[in-house]
């Protein structure tokens, strides 16, 4: 950059090099997994009584993440789903077998998701989920750049989609042509955020479609 030398990365992993080099690569390897090494801060939000950053070792589960250092849900409701990956997530059923995954990037995969960013978004059983989807659409779609033909318009109407569900003006129909819209945009786009806009969108009508049903006119 600027015809310098440059390290291309993120804060995060720069703040990992300093104990590296003062501990040895073998002592990070010790930290986590085997096959995910070392630490990670996962950014724990949503229904919970103590969100905040906590620096864990991979391999910690989303219960120990969630009722040890989060302290649980608030009012102790139970779990229904997690976003292991903020808005860009699939949505995990937050069954005892999710709650005791062990956070590192093979294992989330299991879960039919994707550890990422581990920016845990906790959704409790008192949150619909057509509410988060209209929420991460309305993200995702300030947020394209509209360069490309599939993110711009997908996203787009995908938005106005979920608006009318959301509002309480939608169909069956609209369910059906929302998780459609978002099918088609998949593997097209020319960067991720399109990608990552179709991801709580798809698995959250596959996994939840009462959720919806409940949302729309017969």
């Amino acid at each position: 950059l600027y015809g310098k030398p440059t390290v291309v990365n993120n804060v995060e992993t720069l703040t990992n090099v300093p104990p590296i080099i003062t501990n040895g690569a073998a002592w990070y390897k010790s930290l986590g997994t085997e096959d995910t090494a070392g630490v990670k801060i996962f950014s724990l939000s949503g229904r919970v009584k103590k969100p905040g950053n906590y620096e864990l070792p991979f391999g910690t589960t989303f219960r120990e993440l969630i009722y040890e250092h989060g302290g649980g849900i608030i009012d102790d409701r139970p779990v229904r789903a997690i976003m292991a990956a903020g808005a860009s997530s699939a949505l995990i059923v937050a069954t005892e077998e999710a709650l005791d995954t062990p956070m590192d990037y093979g294992s989330v995969r299991t879960l039919n998701a994707d550890l990422g960013s581990a920016s845990v978004i906790v959704i409790d059983d008192t949150v619909s989920m057509e509410w988060v989807i209209n929420k991460t659409l309305h993200f995702f779609s300030h947020e394209s750049c509209g360069k490309c033909t599939p993110c711009r318009e997908g996203t787009y109407w995908m938005r106005h989609i979920i608006e009318r569900i959301h509002e309480g003006r939608g169909r069956q129909q609209d369910v059906e042509l929302l998780h459609a819209v978002a099918r088609q945009m998949q593997g097209k786009c020319l960067c991720a955020l399109g990608e990552f806009s179709t991801q709580a969108v798809v698995s959250s009508i596959e996994r939840f479609p009462q959720d919806f049903q409940s949302a729309v006119k017969s």
